[in-house]
């Protein structure tokens, strides 16, 4: 249950205008989402090590890089977009790795493609992101006008 509001708040924050109260109210609800199944995964990883090792290490990526991009969410937009982006990115490889060989369409992939698609279709989407992210303060700066020039 954790792992689908993560995915379903996820992408309703992504998809939302930033800043705004929707972006904030499910950007909060993947983070505790995250948190929710960091700590479930870890009691099953110890349960079981040898066979989810690998689900750990992308588990604690997902986390690292969601509160890498939650604690910059203010003054480094980038690393915002990128830390928010990648947690994405881990949690749905974790998704696919899991449960990808008893899925149609994905149980037909060989299991390199399952640890590789999510991040060969996310990297492209996230460093658009950023650029669109970055521009945007650019064009629009505290120290600007709403169109870009300055105010004297």
């Amino acid at each position: 249950m954790a792992g689908l509001t993560c995915v379903l708040a996820g992408a309703t924050a992504a998809f939302s205008r930033k800043g705004g109260r929707t972006h904030i109210r499910y950007g909060r609800i993947y983070l505790w989402g995250l948190g929710a199944l960091f700590v479930s995964m870890t009691v099953m990883s110890a349960i079981r090590w040898r066979e989810n090792a690998p689900l750990f290490a992308l588990g604690c990526a997902a986390m690292t890089a969601a509160l890498t991009g939650y604690l910059n969410r203010r003054n480094r937009p980038a690393l915002h977009i990128a830390g928010m982006g990648l947690s994405y990115v881990a949690l749905l490889t974790g998704f696919y790795v899991d449960n990808g060989p008893h899925l149609p369409l994905w149980n037909r992939l060989p299991p390199l493609a399952l640890w590789l698609l999510p991040a060969l279709i996310g990297a492209p989407i996230i460093i658009r992101a950023i650029r669109l992210g970055l521009s945007d303060m650019r064009r629009i700066s505290p120290n600007s006008g709403i169109d870009g020039n300055r105010i004297r």
